[in-house]
C-alpha cells in the first residue's frame, strides 16, 4: 500500500506567511498577497533600495574626509580595540555593498 502525500496547499500558504512576516504586515493581509502581490513586492524593493542607500550612506560616513575638510587641532583617543572593531563594521559594509548594493548598476 503506498500513501499519497499532498499539503492542500500548505506550502504556498506557509510562503505567502513568511513574506508578510519579512515585510511585517499583519494576518489579514496574508489573502491580500495571494490575490494581488505587487504592491507587496514593491514594498519590499523599497525597503531593499533604502537598505542599500543607507549601507552606502555609511560607507561614505567612514571614510576620511578631505584634508580641507577637517577641523585642525582636534583630535580623538579611542582604545585600539574600538579602533578594530570600528574597522572591522566599515569592511563588513564595504563587503556587503559589493556583493548586494551594486547589484542593480550592473544589471
Amino acid at each position: 500500500m503506498t500513501v499519497i502525500e499532498h499539503d492542500f496547499g500548505m506550502t504556498k500558504r506557509e510562503t505567502e506567511r513568511r513574506f508578510g512576516k519579512l515585510l511585517t504586515l499583519d494576518a489579514l493581509h496574508e489573502a491580500n498577497i495571494r490575490a494581488n502581490p505587487l504592491p507587496y513586492l514593491e514594498r519590499a524593493s523599497e525597503r531593499i533600495f533604502r537598505l542599500q542607500a543607507a549601507i552606502f550612506e555609511a560607507i561614505q560616513a567612514a571614510k576620511t574626509p578631505a584634508p580641507d575638510a577637517a577641523p585642525e587641532g582636534e583630535s580623538v583617543l579611542i582604545e585600539k580595540a574600538e579602533y578594530q572593531r570600528l574597522k572591522a563594521c566599515v569592511a563588513l559594509l564595504e563587503k556587503a555593498y559589493a556583493e548586494y548594493g551594486s547589484q542593480d548598476e550592473g544589471a
